[in-house]
């Protein structure tokens, strides 16, 4: 099984699909309005820079490593966003999700629990996963709330794990990891909160 392949992926009014040069105008518009990339712990890239982090996605896919995904509302059939498998280990089936990003008006109406259940199924039904970890910056509360609600249990923090990009200070990393047998129960909520934003799979 290839853990690197991005094979399309449907479920509750969202398509993930390989990411692409194609889907940079979109992006870049997500960008343009959100200014997402402003935000100083979240490595974020900007409209400027969408082509060259696209780019260094696929490189990064084609060494193996990540698996780029281009989230696609069906209801506009834009791409409003983007998140990848990343520092995959198909040998000890293990995988990152992360490095995603979401428009401002895509979210909290259910296109990001889609996109999470699209992925974790795959990971734990198609790739046979033992773990499938999440990371994101001691300081992204936001963030840390919403990888807790997905039912991840926290594994601890990498304390001066890496200088921020963004702000050049150093970084702790929140590691979070949901294990196959935790994914029926994180199914089954993830199906629930589906329903309640009426995108019932």
């Amino acid at each position: 099984m290839d853990f690197s392949s991005c094979p399309t992926l449907e479920a509750g009014g969202v398509r993930l699909e390989q990411l692409s040069l194609s889907h940079a105008p979109d992006l870049r518009a997500v960008m343009d309005k959100d200014r997402l990339d402003r935000v100083w712990f979240a490595k974020t890239p900007s409209a400027a820079g969408m082509e060259a982090e696209i780019e260094r996605r696929l490189g990064l896919q084609g060494a193996g490593t990540m698996a780029p995904f281009a989230i696609i509302s069906q209801d506009t059939g834009r791409a409003v966003g983007a998140t990848t498998y990343m520092n995959i280990d198909p040998v000890n089936r293990r995988l990152e999700i992360g490095s995603t990003f979401l428009a401002v008006a895509a979210q909290g109406t259910g296109i990001n629990p889609a996109a999470k259940y699209l992925l974790l199924t795959r990971a734990f039904e198609e790739l046979e996963c033992i773990a499938v970890e999440f990371r994101t910056h001691w300081h992204n509360q936001a963030s840390r709330e919403a990888i807790s609600r997905l039912g991840a249990k926290q594994d601890g923090v990498l304390r001066n794990h890496m200088f921020d990009p963004v702000s050049g200070t150093l970084r702790d990393t929140v590691v979070f990891s949901i294990l196959p047998h935790e994914w029926p129960a994180v199914r089954t909520q993830l199906l629930a909160r589906l329903e309640r934003h009426g995108r019932a799979v």
